[in-house]
């Protein structure tokens, strides 16, 4: 929502007209198939004043529908389950679709049977979650067709930023919008792919130039925040990467500190090591706000 609100001032700035850059629409993919939802969404059964269940009204909708269901919530705790079906409309699956594709295996066909009293519940009381806003956002263009050319004779051009973290649906979206003109424009980096375990989908970013065969690939190699030290490093780093777009990122920033790697016997030791060298940084004239320590998971702060 910062990066959309951060365009949407760019765009100010550039145009020098307010009211032609609101005529821009400049969102996250979210905000953008709201204002779909909230105009058109009565054409597949929702309700101009639909709501939107948050985590916790998941929680305590799926709770409910597991014990009526009587299911064992250890063999399926609720966070588990909220993942599951959260991936099956990542992947514009319907609960039939997740039923089809479960087959024989038993967590699956539960899985997809509490899916299914899950999608009864949101429609009875007229609400979506999270995930629906994208995937019934796609149903509606899909089914509706004087909605999708609208929409597709509107939109001229169709921009995706961070392209390399978006899922299934949200390309099946761009596809969509960008169908009347054929003008899609998407900026990513495949190395910096990390959103997998949210379902963003690596495939759409690496297949990009062959599933339109007429796209044109421009990249963007020199970078204007690194030294040369740190770029060298990274580029010995992700050459190793499976599955990539062959780059090599370069920069016109001769010098910097050499990169130094400390292997600490245990945590105090770490701790000292960080500690000395922030302490001589301060003791050469550098505040405490210019140092930031980076580590893999909240448990070790």
């Amino acid at each position: 929502n910062k990066a959309a609100g951060e365009i949407c001032e760019r765009l100010v700035k550039q145009l020098g007209d307010e009211e032609m850059a609101k005529d821009v629409w400049s969102g996250t993919f979210h905000s953008v198939c709201m204002r779909m939802l909230r105009r058109d969404g009565h054409r597949i059964g929702y309700d101009r004043s639909f709501t939107i269940y948050d985590t916790e009204d998941q929680k305590k909708t799926l709770t409910a529908i597991l014990k009526r269901m009587y299911i064992d919530d250890r063999q399926f705790p609720v966070r588990s389950v909220m993942n599951a079906i959260s991936r099956e409309k990542d992947k514009l699956r319907t609960p039939e679709d997740t039923a089809e594709a479960a087959g024989a295996d038993y967590r699956a066909g539960k899985i997809a049977a509490i899916y299914r009293e899950y999608a009864a519940e949101l429609a009875r009381s007229n609400a979506m979650d999270f995930d629906d806003i994208i995937m019934q956002t796609v149903r509606l263009l899909r089914t509706c067709d004087d909605v999708r050319e609208y929409y597709q004779k509107k939109f001229r051009y169709v921009c995706i930023d961070e392209y390399q973290d978006t899922n299934q649906a949200q390309l099946e979206l761009a596809v969509i919008l960008s169908g009347g003109h054929h003008n899609l424009m998407v900026v990513g980096d495949d190395d910096q792919s990390i959103y997998k375990f949210r379902g963003a989908t690596i495939e759409n970013i690496l297949g990009f130039d062959r599933r339109f065969s007429d796209a044109r690939v421009i990249k963007l190699e020199q970078n204007y925040r690194s030294t040369k030290y740190i770029l060298d490093a990274a580029n010995a780093v992700i050459s190793h990467n499976s599955g990539r777009k062959p780059k090599t990122l370069w920069t016109a920033q001769e010098g910097g500190d050499p990169i130094e790697r400390y292997s600490a016997d245990n945590e105090r030791d770490e701790a000292a090591f960080i500690a000395r060298k922030i302490l001589q940084g301060v003791q050469q004239g550098a505040s405490y706000g210019d140092f930031a320590i980076l580590y893999r998971t909240n448990a070790q702060s």
